[in-house]
C-alpha cells in the first residue's frame, strides 16, 4: 500500500527522517521556482528552500492538518523570501538582463522553458522599482497564477493591501515595458 501525504506527515512528526527527506523531494522544485520568482537570485532562492525545510521540520508538530501540506510549506517560504526581500540590498538590472527579455519577448516559441538565469534576470528587469510588498504580490499574482484571497493567506497581507500593491505594481511593470520598447 502506497502511503498518503497524510501518512508522510504524520511519520515525520514522528521523527522519521527518512518521511521528511520525501518531503523535500515532493516540493523542492515548487519552492526553488517560488524563490526565483520573489527573488530574482538563484542562490539565494536556494538558501529559502533549504531554510523553508528547516523550519518546516523544526515545527512540523505545529502543522494544521485542515490545509494542504503544500500551503503550509509555502507560506514559510513566500515569508521567509519577504523577510529576505527586506534584508537584501536592491537588485538592479544588468544590461545582459535587459537583453534576455528582449529576446525572450521577442520569441514565439510558448513552450520554451527558461533556465533558472534567464527567469532570475527577468524578474530582475520587471520589477525593478517594486517595493517589497508590490513585488510579492506581482509575483504571486501574476508569475504564481494565485488569487488575492491566496495571496492573502501566504502573506498575512489584508484584501486592501494585497489589491492596492497590485495595483502600484502593475503600474510600475507596465511602465517599465514601456520603458523597453513593449506596450
Amino acid at each position: 500500500m502506497i502511503p498518503t501525504e497524510k501518512d508522510i506527515i504524520a511519520r515525520c512528526q514522528q521523527g522519521d527522517t527518512a518521511a521528511f527527506r520525501y518531503v523535500v523531494e515532493q516540493y523542492q522544485t515548487m519552492l526553488l521556482t517560488l524563490g526565483l520568482k520573489m527573488l530574482g537570485d538563484e542562490e539565494e532562492a536556494k538558501d529559502i528552500v533549504q531554510d523553508t525545510f528547516l523550519r518546516a521540520w523544526e515545527h512540523i508538530g505545529q502543522y494544521d492538518s485542515r490545509y494542504a501540506f503544500s500551503t503550509w510549506l509555502y507560506t514559510i517560504a513566500s515569508r521567509m523570501c519577504m523577510t529576505r526581500m527586506k534584508r537584501m540590498r536592491r537588485i538592479a538590472p544588468l544590461p545582459e538582463d535587459e537583453q534576455m527579455l528582449r529576446r525572450y519577448m521577442n520569441e514565439m516559441d510558448g513552450q520554451r522553458q527558461l533556465e533558472n538565469s534567464e527567469l532570475a534576470a527577468i524578474v530582475r528587469v520587471l520589477a525593478e522599482g517594486l517595493g517589497t510588498k508590490q513585488r510579492v504580490v506581482f509575483t504571486l499574482s501574476h508569475l504564481e497564477g494565485l488569487d488575492n484571497q491566496e495571496i492573502e493567506e501566504r502573506t498575512g497581507l489584508d484584501a486592501r493591501q494585497v489589491k492596492s500593491n497590485l495595483y502600484a505594481a502593475r503600474q510600475i511593470v507596465k511602465q517599465r515595458l514601456k520603458q523597453l520598447g513593449y506596450e
